[in-house]
């Protein structure tokens, strides 16, 4: 969240200690809370990567999002009565709890931190507007262009990964969730992306071999993750993580 702005060291301090006393490992493919529950507490990624989906009446998956080191799945949950969607790990993943009553408390005195999930919601909101127009407007090709080039400029924000290499470890039927595509077609543009030396895909692992290229094809333009710092203070770690990308 320090990607919007720079806590101070009492806010540091306190968030770390709230995020060391809830944790708790899920594996892969498990469920950190379903849809028609209700939590007291809100749940921010730790390690791992997690995901925002909807199961349709036909058994169907939608993956809205997906969660990366730093992200709340839920912020909002301790006010509502239940959950909409469900929020579920991809890979073996360490989730924190923060109890609601300490959230509320965090909203009401502490304004820096107050604002800092403020903006992590409206980031969360610009992804999901993404998705929308990516069922709209965008085609095949573009949606998984533009999928790939958002996780690398996520990752790197929160400094996951130094370079254009990163650990993304979804399969092909993950992407098509995602995406709203079939994984057959999935297929076809990530062999397409590759033949162009765009990006390559060792195991988990995917390198983007040529940003400005990738970002073309996307027809990416960032300003949806409000990267402020990173656009605008020289001396934030995440401007020099993502010069040259944004």
């Amino acid at each position: 969240m320090e990607q919007f702005t720079a806590f101070s060291d009492a806010d540091r301090h306190l968030l770390n200690e709230l995020l060391a006393q809830n944790q708790k490992h899920h594996g892969a493919r498990e469920d950190i809370i379903r849809e028609g529950e209700h939590s007291d507490d809100i749940h921010i990624v730790l390690s791992g990567l997690a995901c925002r989906y909807k199961i349709l009446e036909n058994g169907t998956r939608q993956i809205m999002a997906f969660l990366i080191p730093g992200d709340p799945c839920d912020a909002e949950i301790f006010i509502l009565k239940e959950m909409d969607h469900s929020i579920g790990t991809v890979t073996p993943s360490l989730i924190s709890s923060v109890p609601g009553h300490t959230m509320k408390d965090l909203l009401l005195n502490r304004p820096g931190i107050a604002l800092a999930f403020w903006w992590s919601t409206l980031q969360d909101e610009g992804i999901l507007r993404e998705r929308i127009i990516d069922e709209g407007r965008r085609d095949a090709r573009s949606r998984i262009a533009f999928l790939i080039y958002e996780m690398l400029l996520r990752m790197r924000a929160v400094g996951v990964i130094d370079d254009l290499r990163f650990e993304f470890p979804v399969t092909q039927v993950d992407l098509a969730d995602a995406t709203g595509l079939t994984p057959v077609h999935v297929n076809r543009m990530l062999q397409q992306l590759r033949e162009e030396k765009l990006i390559a895909i060792e195991g988990r692992y995917w390198t983007v071999l040529d940003p400005a290229g990738l970002r073309k094809v996307a027809r990416f333009e960032a300003n949806y993750l409000h990267l402020d710092r990173a656009k605008d203070q020289p001396d934030s770690e995440a401007r020099d993580r993502l010069k040259g990308l944004i």
